[in-house]
């Protein structure tokens, strides 16, 4: 299996949406929250927590399903 961004897959203990994708490794979001903007002054609507899963582990992924991206 070969992730793609938008791919909803289970790693080990956790699983969310894979965010970034480069050659060598993969982000998985696995928690999204509001940020509180008034706090930091302008900012993104969002903080996220994303892991890194590096190439050598793709094997350990489990793919479970998958969502249009926003830009499609």
């Amino acid at each position: 299996y070969i992730p793609k961004v938008n791919d909803y897959v289970k790693w080990r203990n956790h699983e969310g949406w894979v965010y970034f994708k480069s050659d060598e490794y993969i982000s998985i979001e696995i928690f999204v929250k509001d940020k509180n903007c008034h706090q930091y002054g302008t900012c993104h609507k969002k903080d996220h927590v994303l892991l890194v899963c590096q190439r050598f582990q793709w094997g350990e992924l489990e793919y479970i399903k998958s969502r249009k991206s926003i830009h499609d």
